[in-house]
């Protein structure tokens, strides 16, 4: 038999009877955190994907909306593109700006706008920069939780369980090796499966949130361009022209 192969079917062995000598409560907890478990890969393993995916939409959209002469070019064209932040934003300021454009020529017959309304331009950009980091910040406090709550889950069954056991013993009236190391053992798992939950989940929040930023800051950059183009093409000059 390898070292590798020997290894694994030893500590099958010794996981097996630690949850043979596990207390029910920690039977319980254990199971939760198994919960926590699958939740926080799930949410890594999802939010993983959509930040990747948004970064190379993000990238396609950003060569595309530069090659373009106007900045109203992709949106007149009526394109869709699902899961680019930046198109999200995109589009939610060139609708606010064809509508400004709208009532502006409605009332003068020229497709400028007023510096106002400029202003309400740059509020709607805001507002779907703010609505796009939400959504990419969704899922994160299920990881948040699982970071700071599976150890102490982990913990309240390590204390419970040689709460079972020294009152096993104290019921005995003999203290020996033999009769709590098992019930240690079985207690100590608990903290364990709290920390195989918690480690992976604290690397993987870090990691998100750290493209969560990356993002936040290129959604924010890209509506102040946006922004700024639009006021260059479209801003009303001050004497109306």
């Amino acid at each position: 038999m390898s070292v590798p192969v020997y290894i694994f079917a030893t500590s099958q062995i010794e996981l097996q009877y630690v949850w043979e000598q596990a207390t029910p409560v920690a039977k319980v907890i254990i199971m939760i955190l198994v919960v926590f478990s699958i939740v926080a890969w799930s949410v890594m393993a999802s939010k993983a994907m959509q930040m990747r995916r948004a970064k190379k939409f993000n990238q396609y959209f950003s060569l595309e909306f530069r090659g373009q002469k106007s900045v109203l070019g992709i949106f007149e064209r009526r394109v869709k593109v699902e899961g680019c932040p930046l198109f999200a934003v995109y589009e939610e300021g060139c609708a606010e700006l064809a509508g400004r454009q709208k009532a502006a020529h409605a009332e003068a017959g020229s497709g400028a706008i007023s510096l106002k309304a400029m202003e309400h331009v740059k509020r709607a950009l805001e507002r779907a920069v703010a609505q796009e980091s939400v959504k990419l910040e969704s899922g994160l406090i299920l990881l948040a939780i699982a970071v700071s709550g599976a150890p102490f889950l982990g913990l309240l069954g390590t204390v419970w369980g040689v709460m079972s056991t020294f009152s096993y013993v104290g019921m005995q009236g003999r203290a020996t090796l033999e009769a709590m190391a098992p019930g240690v053992a079985a207690a100590l798992i608990t903290t364990v499966a709290g920390l195989l939950v918690a480690i992976p989940s604290m690397f993987g929040y870090n990691w998100l949130v750290h493209n969560l930023r990356v993002l936040t800051v290129e959604l924010d950059n890209f509506a102040q361009e946006l922004a700024s183009k639009m006021e260059i093409e479209f801003l009303q000059d001050d004497d109306g022209t």
